[in-house]
């Protein structure tokens, strides 16, 4: 009895387009399936940000930055005391 969800039948579809520049068989001239076609113009896509809205982006990303550096040079600065005033006396 053949099980049917174990069945490698090709159906046609393209699920991921392995045509990408930079690989050894990327090739330029190539046609796009419309399985990709329909995703580069549907939902998929980002939508536009205003300029506030990436204004207001970037500087969350970069207090997000100065948060991971304020703690990791907290952890280094209570280790370098942690050496000073414990471990080397």
């Amino acid at each position: 009895m053949k099980d049917d969800k174990n069945s490698a039948a090709d159906d046609g579809r393209t699920i991921a387009d392995m045509n990408v520049e930079g690989m050894p068989w990327y090739l330029p001239g190539e046609e796009k399936g419309p399985a990709v076609k329909e995703r580069e113009n549907s939902a998929f896509s980002a939508p536009s940000m205003t300029d506030e809205e990436l204004k207001s982006y970037r500087w969350a990303a970069v207090k997000a930055g100065l948060f991971v550096a304020l703690v990791f040079g907290g952890a280094f600065a209570l280790f370098l005391a942690f050496c000073d005033f414990v471990w080397f006396r």
